[in-house]
């Protein structure tokens, strides 16, 4: 994928700058719409995103860039820098770098001229002025791609090739184990009733078995992505679920072997949510993965049920909408004594995170009252939840 020197995006950043010149706009605010705009025309061409005026925590310092670029899975590909014209932008550059601004894939620009780093190397200086040298700027700096990124990349779409297979496989293990295994069956059934009491009374075996399916291929994600190596112990769900496994396991099924398989890919989510320092940066990376991890290992359920996780957008909307109607039809807030709040299907959390800081922001003295007495979820991660927004 690549852009041409007569791309319309290239040509409405010529007519846009033209406009701001004959103003005679000199500083870096007004500067930077033309190539802001080309910036976020030109990453969706290739699948990404700009976003603007990012925050960064680097060693008890926030560096703060001008634009940031992101993919899908919430991932920081790139970094924009724009400076005024005053700007000597070599000497902005070394400043840059001084206090610690990443050169990986890095663009600063002073609407006049580009330069760009990747992998720690200037690539070159670019002529703003000339359509051709626009093109290979944008190509060059869109199409990089670090080494980490790329092992994920290949994980993920190996994954999908190798977890229709391993969901069949568990599958039949736990076919064969409902026809002879004592232990599993007594397990299985004491669950199986509890869920049809607790959750659903519908609640068929055959769902009960995709639920251990997906929670023996999952758990490591959540235990270790979020920091929490509590999380089936302290689960509701999960408890329940872990003494079913313990009872297939107990004959002839070792679990560290058959999902050592998928060591490249666990791996590889691991290492990359290393990278984000950011709670919800890694809510929206789980939220992902496992869009695309339903969509490998049982496609028929994720287009059947609609498995997408809610956009961020909506859950502040939402969230915002209920904290208006509080506020407006019943003069309550979200803290208030008489208020609870319910999320019985907690997931990966976004709708509590954004609830607990929405009460931390108003009346931080609230949240842990809040906290301990009147919030009830599925306790999949609300301690780990709790205590980042507590902190932050």
């Amino acid at each position: 994928m690549t852009l041409s020197a007569k791309h319309k995006a290239i040509k409405a950043f010529y007519h846009s700058r033209d406009e701001i010149s004959h103003q005679r706009v000199t500083n870096e605010m007004g500067l930077r719409e033309p190539f802001k705009t080309l910036l976020s025309d030109a990453a969706r061409i290739f699948d990404l995103e700009l976003l603007i005026e990012q925050s960064h925590r680097l060693d008890q310092r926030l560096i703060r860039f001008d634009g940031v670029i992101r993919d899908v899975f919430r991932r920081d590909r790139g970094y924009w820098e724009a400076k005024d014209q005053d700007d000597k932008l070599e000497d902005e550059i070394a400043k840059k770098f001084a206090v610690g601004y990443p050169n990986r894939n890095i663009l600063f620009e002073d609407s006049q001229q580009a330069i760009l780093y990747q992998h720690g190397e200037r690539v070159g200086v670019y002529d703003l002025h000339q359509p051709e040298q626009v093109a290979q700027l944008l190509n060059t700096f869109f199409s990089y791609t670090e080494p980490m990124i790329e092992k994920f990349d290949h994980a993920v779409d190996r994954f999908r090739q190798d977890a229709p297979d391993l969901a069949n496989g568990l599958k039949t293990l736990i076919a064969d184990a409902h026809k002879n295994n004592k232990a599993f069956k007594a397990a299985f059934t004491q669950f199986h009733e509890l869920c049809q009491k607790t959750l659903n009374p519908n609640l068929s075996p055959a769902a009960v078995d995709e639920m251990l399916i997906q929670h023996l291929l999952t758990e490591r994600l959540m235990r270790t992505v979020f920091d929490n190596p509590d999380f089936s112990h302290r689960n509701a769900i999960a408890v329940e679920v872990e003494k079913i496994i313990q009872a297939l396991t107990s004959e002839s099924f070792s679990r560290k072997q058959f999902l050592g398989k998928l060591d490249y890919f666990y791996e590889a989510i691991e290492q990359t949510a290393l990278t984000m320092r950011d709670f919800t940066a890694k809510q929206q990376f789980i939220n992902t993965v496992y869009e695309r991890f339903f969509q490998g290992y049982a496609v028929k359920v994720a287009d059947t049920h609609g498995i997408v996780y809610t956009p961020q957008e909506i859950v502040d909307f939402m969230c915002a909408a209920v904290e208006e109607i509080l506020e407006k039809e019943f003069q309550k807030s979200l803290w208030h004594e008489d208020e609870n709040i319910i999320d019985p299907a907690t997931g990966t959390g976004n709708f509590i995170v954004n609830l607990l800081k929405r009460i931390k922001a108003c009346l931080p003295d609230k949240l842990e009252e809040v906290y301990q007495h009147r919030l009830f979820a599925n306790e999949v991660m609300l301690m780990p939840y709790y205590n980042r927004v507590a902190e932050h």
